[in-house]
């Protein structure tokens, strides 16, 4: 099967079943909507895909006879008494983070670049995030 275009979203809900077919194999799927088009995309495919091109960044500190955590350039950082508990806040962290961007923080200059931070926040398990964050292959 080719790529998926359909030109208007009554065209795609008539062919969901060849849209969804279509991402899930890793093909171009897209619908057109006004002047837009949305690409419709496996999930899993985008995660893997931005855990290897989104860098954490993410700098580990020992101090105070504990551990911190923080992301350069992001209102992000975590503490915990051993590495792993810092890890672990820093997931939440930025689970929080993830949520606020949604709800109000996509839109402005200093955040809306961090598209694809968040969408590898909500597409990614605490594991994968783990890793991503330690710099671990997935």
């Amino acid at each position: 099967m080719p790529a998926v275009h359909y030109d208007s979203s009554s065209a795609a809900r008539a062919n969901f079943k060849d849209l969804l077919d279509a991402a899930g194999k890793g093909q171009v799927a897209t619908i057109r909507r006004d002047s837009g088009t949305a690409a419709v995309l496996d999930a899993a495919r985008l995660q893997h895909f931005l855990a290897a091109v989104v860098p954490s960044r993410a700098k580990v500190v020992a101090e105070a006879g504990g551990w911190s955590v923080f992301i350069p350039g992001l209102p992000i950082a975590a503490d915990g008494d051993t590495l792993d508990d810092a890890i672990t806040d820093m997931i939440e962290a930025l689970r929080e983070y993830a949520h606020d961007w949604q709800d109000r923080l996509l839109n402005a200059p200093n955040h809306r670049d961090n598209w694809g931070l968040v969408q590898l926040v909500e597409l990614s398990s605490d594991d994968e995030l783990r890793e991503w964050l330690q710099g671990v292959p997935q």
